[in-house]
């Protein structure tokens, strides 16, 4: 049965043929608001509600500052970031400085944390403690599934008074005592998270001897945990009065904020031109900082911007080097850090520490200052210049515009970021795809990206209008949660090309393993590329058939990965996916070609395609014990779901063969596809739903991989399948969302987008789809949007800022491939 949009879908699809799109509001209140989105290590998001509400953060919550403040007559109104102060170390954690504590991998007394515990008996080890093969940071190698961890630290004075801060790293969950007192206690993971300790803890804090005591729970793949102690300088506030926001609105290439500062309205718009089918301007890493200011009278302002080095470097402690210049009418300012190891850092959640971050303008009525940032701000609020060159401190970047505003005015700067060498592929480093030929520079970037700002300003407003109206024919929640996971899925990718000249789309498994190229990544992520550039859903899989064809990865399945991001030298994941990845890489293929109407790109690898899925036909059908992409919940053997994805691999090569005219091959694997479903059915029939496990009655999962039955007409399992799973999964719902399967009330949002499209009734899949809306709206967990959270309450269970989020655009592909045929 062919889905339909209901009958005002259609009829709005209808008109979006006939009339201009209109600008549509997203009243999405965002967990997180995407502001600069460049690439996995540059990206920042807005965490609060209104945008003074504090820094800009990175996805691996590490503070980005980023200031903006508005004067208007001789008042001073800050619209963007915190006047955040300096923070000084006290107690060094494990990146900084190796630490000596005690350590046990077996379950101590009651009391381990308490100030008066003798820990004397337990081991002694250097912090940080990790899985010390791909955590570079690891001091003592920590292999368990449980550790707990005691720090005796000396404080050279009290600590009373002052604001005192946790600085912690964990994967994956945790709890931390300071002088005995639970300051953390919480899942998933987090590098370098900084905690503002309470009265109470500090109060403890004495000038002699103090403790720190924390447990870590590692659930699988890579463990980590150190912490360390910092306080807050203390400094001038110039900028404590704040703009008044009156709006935000997440559109697919823009976040757009409305302030009000005294009589003047003022419009702030984030904006990256990321067009999928424009290779040159996706890989661009420029974004668009635009203001409008309205004015009731005529007067001059001023707009001030600040930014910190941190922009450049993975640790704000690490040192930068920070300068100003102007080339070809744009000012420029320009930092990085001063050791630039080209490459040198991979792992999850960490940013670059090589390369150069860049605020530039036009240089009419600019003025570029670096500087400490109370003489920045004492030169932008007290008018003393001369206080900004004084030596010594953290250099800040300083922007300011002066404006005559008669009416409107409007004007923009600009943000980037130049890695020089974005991705080491099989020892070969490679530079970003804007400058693969090694014939441009930044500073062009820059020109090229001004000159083309008017009218990638209009084509960006076109497509965000077009994008809203279209996907509005399915529903509100459904077009404002797909306009939020845009930029947040692409800029979870790294575009460059290969040495043998393939496009390389690669993406960062962020806040997962750092795993760069995962194939259960691909897997969901694909819909988005698969609808707006097919060559990069192609980008998604030419590493892996390289691996393979290579000889690099030699057995019958694909790899998981190609390394840990940035350099993809070969797997590093610590486990093998056999039927998971053999079966992401075929539906894969089988999607490409349904996109671009011809198997060209299979008959490319056809080889090892069929190898992959006789792999399948082979061990698919009764999966053995291993993981699959929901790697989270474990092993486990018999996994029905599983079985779905070999069968609908199987099914994939099948009718690539027919594409390619291979009818006899295409009709061998269709019909073993089809004699495999038939005896799924029985295997996992249970009443009136369907097993998680064939050997378990009385469990149930969601069967997302089979969409593709569906999305495709492939004809491999019974219709009624799906429609007595959409039946009983109705029954299982939480208030946030459908579980994944019976073991948890923790779902994957992403695979409820999928199973929401396995319905054949649209009001069956707004009723899956509302839930996800409502657990994003009122999330507590204030991070990029995540994929695996809580049905039950608002919170995330874990992972964030990832490429998954792409898969919410499969109901917008389901209907394309239906219109196609």
């Amino acid at each position: 049965m062919i889905n339909k949009v209901n009958v005002l879908g259609v009829f709005m699809l209808f008109l979006a043929h006939l009339l201009p799109a209109q600008h549509i509001k997203n009243d999405l209140r965002a967990p997180a608001f995407p502001l600069i989105t460049l690439d996995p290590n540059t990206s920042a998001w807005s965490y609060t509600n209104n945008l003074y509400d504090s820094n800009p953060s990175h996805w691996s919550d590490k503070n980005l500052p980023f200031m903006g403040v508005l004067k208007v007559d001789g008042k001073f109104y800050r619209f963007m970031g915190a006047e955040d102060v300096e923070m000084l170390t006290v107690i060094p954690n494990g990146e900084d400085k190796a630490w000596e504590g005690k350590y046990s991998t077996t379950e101590p007394a009651k009391n381990w944390f308490a100030m008066d515990f003798d820990a004397a008996k337990w081991q002694t080890g250097k912090g940080a403690f990790g899985t010390t093969e791909n955590e570079s940071l690891s001091k003592t190698n920590w292999t368990t599934d449980k550790i707990w961890v005691r720090r005796d630290i000396e404080l050279g004075e009290d600590l009373n008074n002052k604001n005192v801060f946790l600085e912690y790293s964990h994967d994956d969950d945790v709890k931390i005592y300071v002088n005995g007192i639970e300051v953390v206690n919480h899942g998933g993971t987090g590098k370098n998270k900084r905690l503002k300790l309470s009265e109470e803890v500090i109060k403890t804090l004495k000038k002699g001897k103090n403790s720190i005591a924390a447990y870590c729970f590692n659930g699988g793949a890579n463990g980590f945990l150190d912490f360390g102690l910092l306080v807050e300088r203390s400094d001038r506030a110039f900028f404590a009065n704040t703009a008044k926001q009156i709006s935000v609105d997440v559109q697919p290439m823009q976040t757009l904020y409305t302030f009000q500062c005294g009589d003047v309205e003022l419009k702030v718009t984030f904006t990256a031109p990321v067009f999928l089918d424009n290779l040159e301007l996706l890989s661009r890493p420029i974004n668009y900082l635009s203001y409008e200011i309205k004015s009731p009278q005529a007067k001059d302002v001023e707009l001030y911007f600040e930014a910190s080095p941190n922009w450049a470097l993975n640790l704000p402690t690490q040192e930068s080097v920070s300068s100003t210049f102007q080339k070809n009418g744009i000012t420029y300012l320009k930092t990085g850090s001063t050791a630039q190891k080209i490459l040198g850092r991979t792992g999850d959640h960490v940013k670059n520490d090589w390369g150069y971050f860049y605020l530039a303008s036009e240089s009419a009525g600019t003025t570029a200052k670096v500087g400490s940032s109370t003489a920045l701000r004492s030169a932008f609020a007290l008018g003393n210049a001369n206080d900004a060159d004084q030596k010594g401190g953290v250099k800040q970047l300083a922007l300011t515009k002066k404006l005559k505003v008669n009416g409107t005015s409007k004007g923009k700067i600009a943000i980037g970021y130049d890695d020089v060498y974005a991705i080491q592929y099989f020892n070969t480093n490679l530079r970003p795809y804007w400058n693969r030929k090694e014939n441009s520079s930044i500073e062009q970037q820059f020109e090229i990206a001004f000159k083309e700002y008017g009218q990638l300003m209009a084509a960006s407003k076109k497509f965000d209008d077009k994008f809203m109206q279209e996907y509005q024919a399915y529903g509100k929640e459904y077009a404002e949660l797909c306009a939020l996971a845009y930029r947040q899925s692409i800029a979870a990718h790294k575009l460059v090309e290969a040495p043998n000249g393939d496009l390389l789309w690669l993406s960062k498994e962020n806040d997962s393993n750092g795993s760069i190229g995962t194939v259960d990544i691909t897997y969901p992520s694909s819909p988005l590329f698969l609808i707006y550039n097919p060559e990069l859903a192609k980008g998604l899989a030419n590493f892996i058939f390289y691996y393979s064809e290579s000889g690099k990865w030699q057995k019958p399945f694909p790899s998981h990965d190609i390394g840990t991001y940035p350099v993809g030298n070969g797997q590093t994941y610590g486990g093998d996916m056999p039927i998971e990845e053999g079966g992401n890489m075929l539906i894969l293929t089988y999607a490409i070609a349904r996109a671009e109407g011809n198997a060209d790109y299979a008959n490319k690898h056809w080889s090892t395609l069929t190898t992959w899925a006789d792999y399948l036909v082979e061990k698919g059908l009764d999966p053995e014990n291993q993981l699959c992409t929901d790697d989270f919940a474990g092993h486990f053997a018999h996994n029905a779901n599983l079985s779905v994805k070999a069968i609908m691999g199987i099914a994939s090569y099948g009718y690539l063969a027919k594409m390619l005219g291979q009818d006899e091959v295409g009709t061998k694997y269709i019909a073993k596809a089809k004699q495999m479903a038939k005896e799924w059915e029985q295997m996992a029939k249970d009443g009136d739903h369907y097993k998680l496990t064939f050997d378990k009655s009385g469990t149930w999962s969601q069967k997302y991989n089979m969409v593709w039955d569906k999305i495709f007409d492939m004809g491999i399992f019974d219709p009624k399948i799906r429609e007595t799973e959409i039946k009983y999964y109705l029954t299982k719902q939480n208030k946030y969302g459908l579980p994944l399967d019976s073991r948890e009330a923790y779902t994957k949002t992403d695979w409820i987008f999928w199973t929401a499209t396995m319905a054949d009734k649209h009001e069956d899949f707004l009723k899956f789809l509302k839930p996800v809306y409502l657990f994003m709206n009122e999330s507590t967990t204030r991070v990029p949007m995540s994929d695996w959270i809580w049905t039950d309450r608002p919170e995330r269970r874990g992972f964030k800022a990832r490429a998954v989020v792409g898969g919410y655009y499969i109901k917008r592909f389901e209907d394309l491939i239906k219109k196609g045929n």
